[in-house]
C-alpha cells in the first residue's frame, strides 16, 4: 500500500492510495463541514447543498453532469454526515481527469438555478417522508436528538420539512461560499492513479476555492434521557445507549471490540441471548458512532409489543454483564472480526478512498494498516474493563418508536443500568 499526501498552495490536500493491480480509480472530495455546522434556522442546508451541487454549473447542465460520467461507465454520488460532506466518483483509470474536472466544476461553479432548487426541494421533502416512514432508520435520528438535545449535533442530517420548505437560493449559495474553503477540503483517490498526475490536475482545476475556513462549532454535549413516540406499527423499535468514544479516544478501538462482542454478529452475546435463546427479536445489534469530540455507544432492537417488556431488562442485564469482562475466546473472536473487516475492505478502491479520507480529516494524516491492526490486537482485558466502566458514568439514552405502552419507566431502566 502506497499512500502519499500533498498540500496545494491554496491549502487543499491531495491524497492517493495507489493500487497498480486494478483498472479503476475511486476518488472524491471530502469537505470538513456537515450538519453540526448549521445554524438551527437552516438545519438541512448542508444536505440540500449536496443535492444542488449536481443540478448544473456555469458550463454543465444537470443532465450533462450525469451524462458525461455515465458515458465512460463511471458513476457519481455524494453524502452528508454530521461532520463531513463527500462528493465521489468511480471511473476507469483513463477517465480520472474527467472525474476530477466534474468534481471541481460542481464544487466551484454551481449555478443554484431557482427552478432546479424548487424541484430538488420537493425531492428532499420526499426523502424526509420516506425516512419518517422507515422506523428502523428514523429511530437513530430520534436517538441522536435525545442524546444531544437543543444543539446542532442532535439535529437531523436531512433537516426538517418546514425548514427545507423555506430555504432560499441565496442561503444555499452563501453557505457554500462561506463553508467550502480549500484548507478544509481533501481530494482523496485510491486505485490505479499516479500521485503527481493527480496533484497537477487538482492544481489546475481547483483555483476558485475560498481560503478562509470557518471555526468549529461548540463541542457536543451529551445529555441523554427518554424519547418515545407511539405509532401504529407491527414492531417496537428501540435504541438504548450511552456517550461513546471519539475517533481520537485511546479506547476507541477497545469500544469497537466490545461492541463486536456484545452485538456484532450471530455469535455475539445479544444475538445468542436475545434472539437464539429467548426468541424476542428478529434484528438486534450494537453500534458505535464516533465523532471528532465524542460519540455514542448503543444497542438497536426491533421486537413485538408484548415482547418489549421482557426485552428491555435483558438488554440492561447484558450491558451490565460487560463489567465482568469478556471471555478469552470472545475477545479473540471480536478482534478477529474487526481485523477481517478491515483487511477485506482493502480489496475495494472505494473503501480505501473513503477510509484514507476519514483518517486525514480526523487525524490529519493517513493511518498505516499495521498501526490499525496493532491497535486492535492491543485491546486486552484492562481496556475492555475501562470501556465497560465508562459506559456507566452517564445517564442512558432510550428512544422507542411503535406501540411503546409496555416499556417500563425511564427511571426504572436507568436504575437497572446503575445510573
Amino acid at each position: 500500500m502506497t499512500v502519499r499526501v500533498t498540500t496545494l498552495e491554496n491549502g487543499m490536500r491531495v491524497l492517493t492510495d495507489t493500487m497498480d493491480s486494478v483498472e479503476t480509480v475511486s476518488l472524491g472530495v471530502w469537505v470538513d463541514v456537515g450538519t453540526r455546522h448549521e445554524p438551527a434556522e437552516i438545519n438541512g442546508v448542508a444536505h440540500l447543498l449536496e443535492h444542488m451541487a449536481f443540478k448544473g454549473t456555469a458550463r454543465r447542465s444537470a443532465l450533462a453532469i450525469a451524462a458525461e460520467i455515465e458515458a465512460v461507465g463511471g458513476h457519481l454520488n455524494a453524502y452528508t454526515s454530521r461532520e463531513h460532506t463527500a462528493y465521489y466518483a468511480k471511473v476507469l483509470k483513463e477517465d480520472t481527469a474527467l472525474a476530477v474536472d466534474i468534481l471541481a466544476d460542481i464544487l466551484q461553479h454551481s449555478a443554484f438555478d431557482p427552478k432546479e432548487l424548487e424541484r430538488e426541494r420537493t425531492v428532499i421533502l420526499q426523502e424526509i417522508g420516506q425516512a419518517n416512514d422507515t422506523p428502523d432508520d428514523i429511530i437513530f435520528d430520534l436517538f441522536q436528538e435525545r442524546a444531544y438535545p437543543d444543539q446542532a449535533m442532535g439535529r437531523p442530517v436531512l433537516g426538517r420539512a418546514d425548514i427545507i420548505g423555506r430555504i432560499g437560493r441565496d442561503t444555499v449559495a452563501d453557505y457554500m461560499r462561506s463553508h467550502y474553503a480549500a484548507p478544509g477540503m481533501l481530494l482523496s483517490a485510491a486505485g490505479n492513479v499516479d500521485h503527481e498526475t493527480l496533484v497537477a490536475l487538482a492544481r489546475r482545476v481547483f483555483t476558485h476555492l475560498p481560503q478562509d475556513r470557518i471555526g468549529r462549532n461548540d463541542p457536543a454535549r451529551y445529555i441523554g434521557g427518554d424519547l418515545r413516540e407511539d405509532r401504529d406499527l407491527e414492531q417496537v423499535h428501540v435504541a438504548l445507549g450511552f456517550p461513546g468514544f471519539s475517533y481520537g479516544d485511546p479506547d476507541y478501538y477497545a469500544a469497537s471490540v466490545v461492541s463486536s462482542a456484545l452485538g456484532g454478529g450471530m455469535s455475539s452475546r445479544l444475538f445468542q441471548e436475545v434472539r437464539e435463546k429467548r426468541g424476542l427479536v428478529y434484528a438486534i445489534y450494537s453500534f458505535t458512532h464516533a465523532y471528532s469530540d465524542g460519540g455514542l455507544f448503543g444497542v438497536y432492537a426491533g421486537t413485538g409489543e408484548d415482547e418489549v417488556a421482557e426485552l428491555i431488562p435483558v438488554l440492561c442485564q447484558e450491558i451490565l454483564r460487560l463489567g465482568e469482562g469478556l471471555e478469552a475466546a470472545e475477545l479473540e473472536r471480536a478482534r478477529a472480526q474487526l481485523k477481517a473487516g478491515l483487511l477485506m475492505s482493502l480489496e475495494s478502491t472505494t473503501a480505501r478512498c473513503e477510509q484514507q479520507a476519514a483518517h486525514m480529516l480526523v487525524f490529519g494524516r493517513p493511518l498505516d494498516l499495521g498501526e490499525m491492526v496493532a491497535r486492535i490486537d492491543g485491546v486486552d482485558a484492562a481496556a475492555v474493563a475501562r470501556v465497560a466502566s465508562r459506559l456507566r458514568t452517564a445517564a442512558p439514552t432510550l428512544t422507542a418508536l411503535g406501540p411503546v405502552g409496555r416499556i417500563e419507566p425511564y427511571r426504572r431502566i436507568a436504575e437497572r443500568l446503575g445510573a
